[in-house]
């Protein structure tokens, strides 16, 4: 497994973070029957910080599958592992500081941490487009 894979797993680990964050935010506040129950009714506004969560978690599922993608092409295109594992752990250390940015409401530091994401991310896309090309034919 290549670096860059490795750092894509342990970001798919992270994502587990960003479901049960708001989920634990959200039991808190409605309580442990709600969580159990079938959530047909709708509960309200589900609080400041649960709402938080649950905004860095839509945020993460808009960018996560574009990178997932992108290690995985760097890796079948053999492109260069070191430069595709950097983007990789840069947007992994982007998303773990970016959830309690968000749930703490820290503007600025925030954004910076999303765009460190959004640069790993390029860098993940350059080490694909500069990979060696096959020759066919």
């Amino acid at each position: 497994m290549t670096p860059a894979l490795t750092w894509l797993t342990l970001t798919l680990f992270l994502a587990l973070a960003y479901i049960f964050a708001p989920a634990a935010a959200r039991t808190l506040k409605f309580g442990a029957n709600w969580n159990a129950g079938a959530r047909d009714k709708d509960m309200g506004d589900p609080g400041v910080l649960a709402g938080r969560l649950l905004r860095a978690q839509a945020n993460l599922y808009e960018t996560l599958p574009l990178m997932i993608g992108a290690v995985l092409i760097a890796h079948v295109a053999n492109a260069d592992a070191g430069q595709a594992a950097f983007g990789a752990q840069l947007y992994f250390f982007s998303r773990l500081v970016y959830l309690p940015l968000y749930a703490f409401g820290v503007p600025y530091l925030r954004s910076i941490a999303w765009l460190v994401g959004l640069y790993g991310f390029f860098t993940v896309l350059t080490a694909i487009l500069a990979a060696p090309q096959a020759v066919t034919g």
